[in-house]
């Protein structure tokens, strides 16, 4: 027991040090503009579609869990964890080189998209912690606890990876290409 309390206080530590950093490095990063850099504007629908990948995965990670198939759950929650690093590097590289795009709808659309938007970047922020811990208790079999702390991550990492796709969606149309 000594040793899993051990493990796991490593676990919360790493997991803290993470979760303020990549917030952190991606504010840091979206305001430098890599100096005569081509803009990777190919990246936006590649990004969203990652996005929309990983709800589907996810998805199909719940139902291999509730059919009892745990090996294919913890490779599909992984395959989510990997896309969505892919995603946010990709998403990074965008801002480095491209000028961020201004949406142009309107009225009652444009407060849609600010909504969206909005609570799509804040829970962004807080699934990587919620990710990370959740991830942790099933490494560490505490499968108690993972299926608790699964409970409210996966609607909050669903949710930002289906609003992803949205804000995507209704942004490309202003895009520079």
């Amino acid at each position: 027991m000594e040793e899993v309390t051990q493990r796991e206080k490593r676990f919360n530590r790493w997991i803290a040090i993470i979760s303020i950093a990549i917030p952190i490095v991606v504010a840091l990063l979206f305001g430098y503009k890599i100096p005569n850099a081509k803009p990777l504007s190919f990246l936006p629908p590649i990004y969203a579609s990652i996005n929309g990948l990983t709800a589907v995965l996810l998805i199909f990670a719940v139902l291999a869990i509730k059919n009892g198939k745990k090996g294919l759950h913890q490779k599909l929650m992984t395959t989510c964890i990997a896309l969505s690093a892919l995603f946010l590097i990709m998403y990074v590289a965008y801002h480095m080189t491209s000028e961020s795009t201004r949406y142009g709808g309107e009225g009652v659309v444009q407060y849609f998209y600010y909504f969206i938007l909005i609570t799509h970047i804040v829970l962004s922020i807080a699934v990587i912690p919620l990710v990370l811990r959740t991830y942790a208790k099933a490494y560490l079999n505490d499968f108690v606890a993972h299926r608790k702390w699964a409970k409210y991550t996966f609607p909050i990492w669903l949710y930002v990876a289906i609003t992803g796709v949205i804000v995507y969606v209704m942004i490309s149309p202003y895009y520079q290409y």
